[in-house]
């Protein structure tokens, strides 16, 4: 997860706004940061970060890349379960923006700053999710064959790899999960 000092050095030290955070699933410590260039359409973003105002841990970060409609953020995994229990008992849309444009959720946070500083900028950005991957020493080895074998770079036959369970998960949910999870 970003620290503060991450989020505050991608945003310039420019904050913009700040208040407590109106839900409780983080704790009644939690305060909400932004950061907004002042603009709405093009050219405009914004950057948000909750945290604790007691042990300044980070719950969640957010960038909204207003020119393209698009925004991403990544919710700290010790707290997903509870955010999104909350966002169900209030009835909200946990995963929406503003108005038709929801969070693209993101794991990596690499990932994450890569796409603030290319919005900051008004730069073309990949859009693409990173996912991070965990292979035994035997499987990578295993899988760096396998894409050798077929002449493609790890990086591609891992994404092929990916696009094809998610091909089939969409094709037929059941039949995934008796594939995959098995």
């Amino acid at each position: 997860m970003l620290s503060m000092k991450e989020f505050m050095e991608l945003v310039d030290h420019k904050i913009t706004e700040g208040s407590d955070y109106g839900w409780r699933c983080f704790g009644s410590n939690s305060y909400q940061l932004s950061s907004w260039n002042g603009i709405h359409g093009r050219g405009g973003w914004s950057a948000n970060i909750v945290f604790s105002t007691r042990s300044q841990k980070v719950y969640a970060v957010e960038v909204c890349d207003y020119t393209n409609d698009r925004a991403y953020r990544i919710i700290n995994p010790d707290y997903v379960k509870k955010y999104k229990k909350e966002s169900k008992d209030r009835g909200e849309l946990g995963n929406q923006a503003w108005d038709d444009v929801d969070y693209v959720d993101l794991e990596v946070d690499d990932d994450f700053m890569q796409k603030v500083l290319a919005i900051k900028a008004g730069e073309d950005y990949d859009t693409r999710v990173l996912v991070p991957v965990d292979f035994t020493d035997e499987e990578l080895l295993k899988y760096m064959k396998a894409a050798h074998e077929r002449d493609m770079t790890f990086n591609e036959f891992v994404v092929q790899a990916i696009t094809e369970a998610i091909r089939v998960h969409e094709a037929d949910p059941e039949r995934f999960g008796q594939l995959y999870n098995d």
